[in-house]
Order: structure tokens, then sequence, then C-alpha cells
């Protein structure tokens, strides 16, 4: 899965000199937490969070009036405040890859530029989310059962084929390391089988189950 099938092309872009107070407003209005800022040519130049705009807005406990807060936001420009040093990928990252980046580096969104540095969309941290949702079959009605399994070879082929062979169709199937280098855990989502005799066709073929339920 690429970054590509995920994006939002839907992009909602500011100028560096747009003031302060209209960026938020923008943000509000549009119901989003960052905005990329793009030069008159839809080159990426910097990237503003609503966090951003707040830490540069007056404190409410000001003893400055409405009117001088006001004037002080007008001058403010989103150009000030916001990150230059932009992390970006492209629509060919992978999904995988666009998570960890976001993981390692503490943010909540990737702006996605093509070879031009033009901005082309813009994935975030809802979008994965959604994405993790769909692989593990969130969605779909079955059973959902993890297994605990031998770290050889042919493993997994063997297990879906206890499954196909009782008429299961496997939605979802993740990996993931166990506590030790000899065992991994599979997570299995399977429909039109029934939990007893999914329990049944898959048990000989690992060293436990760990958890089954309807799902």
């Amino acid at each position: 899965m690429l970054v590509r099938e995920r994006m939002s092309t839907r992009l909602i872009l500011c100028a560096p000199e747009l003031p302060v107070a209209e960026a938020l407003e923008q943000m509000k209005k549009e119901r989003i937490r960052r905005m990329p800022v793009a030069d008159k040519n839809g080159k990426l130049i910097g990237i503003v969070s609503d966090k951003d705009l707040l830490e540069a807005s007056p404190s409410p406990v000001s003893s400055l009036s409405v009117w001088e807060m006001t004037y002080l936001l007008s001058k403010i420009k989103v150009g000030e405040v916001m990150t230059k040093k932009v992390i970006t990928v492209t629509a060919d990252t992978t999904l995988e890859d666009a998570a960890r980046i976001l993981v390692d580096n503490k943010i909540g969104g990737l702006p996605v530029v093509n070879e031009a540095g033009a901005i082309v969309g813009i994935i975030t941290e809802t979008d994965i989310f959604k994405s993790f949702i769909d692989v593990l079959g969130a969605r779909k009605k079955g059973v959902r059962v993890t297994t605990l399994v031998a770290d050889r070879k042919g493993q997994l082929a063997k297990i879906t084929a206890a499954i196909a062979a009782a008429d299961g169709n496997i939605v979802a199937v993740v990996e993931m390391p166990a506590t030790d280098s000899t065992t991994y855990e599979i997570m299995f989502k399977v429909i039109d089988v029934p939990l007893e005799k999914l329990i049944e066709v898959v048990k000989p073929h690992v060293i436990r189950i760990t958890d089954v339920r309807e799902a």
C-alpha cells in the first residue's frame, strides 16, 4: 500500500504572508490541525500547526486590550512561525514507511511532494489509522483468532490451507513478533467458518491459540 492510495488531495494551503489570526480561523473552519505553506508557484516552503499559531497568539490573560491583541495578530504572519525544515514523503512512499516517519519524528502529518517540490497531497495519522482498520478487517464481521506458531518455513501456508479447506475466507492476516526468536504470533480474521470449526482446523498447526473471539 502506497501513500498515493491514502493521502488527501483536497489541499488547504496558506501563503507565508497570511496573518496568524486568519490562519487560525481557516483551520477552525476547515477542522484541520495543520496547513502546508506554499509559495505562489505551489512549491512547499513550510508547514504550520494550530499549536504553532496558538503559541504565537497573545495570552488570554494578557493585560493588552482586545484592540491591541487584534493589531498584534494582524502583524504576525504565518511565515514567521511556520516550520521551515519540513519532513516530506512522495506519493510512492510505502504506507509503513510514512507511519514510521510520523512515529519516529513525533509528528501528525506529512506533506506529499513531487519531484519539483510542489505539494500534491498530505497524509496524516488519521489516514494511517483508517488504513490500520482496513488491514485488520475491523469493519467485517467474522472470527478473530490469534495464534502462537513456531518460527519455521511453511507454517503460515499450512494454517491458511487448513482454513481454506474448511471453506473459510481470510479477510485479514497480521504477523507479529513474539517474546522470543523461536516463535511469532499470527492474527487471522476469518469469515464463513463458525468459531468452533475454526479452532478445530487451526489448532493442529500452532503451538497454541492465545485469543479467539467473534468480532
